[in-house]
């Protein structure tokens, strides 16, 4: 029998057909969101004066960072899952909520400060911030890890990093509605460091989890 038609056999015998990886990405974060949902509302909530918050041109900042972020690295990841690719061409996505928050801090530099810079950057939240990203991270990045075994990335510790950017981007968005201190300052400084932590671990979880 002919090589090829063995193989389109053998092909149209198989009734499975494996999930697309941005289908199964979707469910995965999907599932994973309420649990992350939950545990917000459980131990911190949304902040008490959002309603006059929102007309803080600066609070409404952290919101495109952190949902910038999280969509760059969707869009990233999505893209990492194949085997034949790499982060040359679709990295400077994640560019996108650094670009963001430069703005963001050129433009608090030039209004009148009643504080001063230093600060403006420790603010009041800082350890908080620093333990609620990562940990509101956890299961987002977990879901995230599980449908990209969908995909077969080339570079698992790699696809895994930015699964780890991915879902500290959406807890981050969680966390900023709660967080009153609103200065890009802060976001630089805090929101980053728990980023860069998230990243870490999705990417020691990756180059285990994501290998084929």
């Amino acid at each position: 029998m002919d090589t090829d038609r063995l193989i389109r056999t053998l092909a149209a015998d198989n009734g499975h057909r494996a999930r697309p990886v941005g289908y199964a990405l979707m469910l995965a974060l999907l599932a994973a969101a309420p649990v992350s949902l939950l545990m917000f509302f459980a131990e911190l909530g949304v902040r008490p004066d959002v309603m006059i918050a929102i007309h803080n041109p600066f609070f409404d900042l952290k919101f495109a960072v952190t949902l910038a972020l999280a969509i760059s690295a969707i869009a990233v990841s999505l893209h990492l899952s194949r085997p034949e690719v790499s982060l040359r061409g679709f990295g400077w996505l994640l560019l996108a909520p650094v670009g963001i928050l430069t703005a963001g801090i050129g433009g608090e530099m030039m209004m009148p400060q009643r504080l001063p810079m230093m600060t403006r950057m420790i603010g009041k939240n800082s350890w908080i911030c620093m333990t609620a990203i990562p940990v509101l991270s956890l299961p987002i990045l977990a879901g995230a890890l599980i449908g990209l075994r969908h995909g077969a990335p080339a570079r698992p510790a790699v696809a895994g990093a930015v699964a780890g950017l991915l879902s500290a981007g959406l807890a981050a968005t969680l966390y900023a509605s709660h967080c009153t201190d609103d200065s890009p300052l802060f976001v630089a400084t805090w929101y980053t460091l728990a980023t860069a932590l998230v990243t870490a671990v999705g990417a020691l979880a990756g180059s285990k989890l994501l290998k084929w």
